[in-house]
């Protein structure tokens, strides 16, 4: 691997950290397994983010132009089913009944909580913006050629975002034997009036930007 290699690989993983580190609906939910089913619920979780993050990466980093031109023209409707997505799982997490603690996982739990955490992170509309600020930000190169740049760019996205959710995750299982299920059932109401309020929030910007293009 050259130089300019390495840089590109370190550029992705600093793109993975900017993209999963802010507190968004995803950390939330990974901390919330985390503490509910234990550490292997959390990182299923977090690999499925970390899955959303590499595709949106392969997306800006093979057609960077195309795709936020595609994201442009579907804005709205984009923004808006997200919202919607987050209310919905943000009400169903407030209503959820806690297990004991000490419940974990079996297969099929971890891979629906890989699913639905791969589902709200594609949803989030930050997700999607975040990409773009990030590549022009980081002096990310663009061109119309694939190559193994563009695979390192890539690798280095998954690499950044697993490493940001595997310490979220440690951090978050490093407190759950401390939590009873009255504790547990607090974590809950907090991660899904956290959800909501991001969904609340993604629509209220939407309906002021209609508010000002009407005015």
């Amino acid at each position: 691997m050259t130089g300019d290699d390495a840089l590109v690989l370190a550029k992705g993983v600093a793109i993975g950290l900017m993209v999963a580190a802010p507190v968004g609906p995803v950390n939330v939910l990974c901390a919330r397994r985390a503490l509910e089913h234990g550490w292997r619920a959390g990182i299923a979780s977090g690999l499925g983010a970390a899955a959303a993050d590499t595709l949106f990466a392969a997306a800006a980093a093979l057609a960077l132009a195309q795709a936020t031109g595609l994201v442009a023209a579907h804005r709205t409707i984009l923004v808006l089913a997200g919202g919607l997505f987050l209310l919905a799982y943000g009400w169903r997490t407030l209503r959820a009944t806690p297990p004991g603690p000490g419940a974990g996982r079996d297969a099929a739990g971890l891979v629906a909580d890989f699913a639905s955490a791969f589902a709200l992170t594609l949803a989030n509309p930050i997700t999607v913006f975040s990409f773009a600020g990030s590549y022009v930000a980081l002096a990310v190169p663009v061109d119309a050629r694939v190559d193994a740049r563009d695979a390192l760019l890539v690798a280095g996205v998954f690499l950044g975002s697993t490493c940001w959710w595997t310490l979220l995750v440690a951090a978050a299982s490093r407190l759950r034997q401390r939590f009873t299920r009255s504790g547990l059932a607090i974590a809950n109401r907090v991660a899904g009036i956290v959800i909501i309020a991001f969904g609340a929030a993604t629509l209220a910007g939407l309906a002021l930007e209609a508010a000002r293009g009407g005015g």
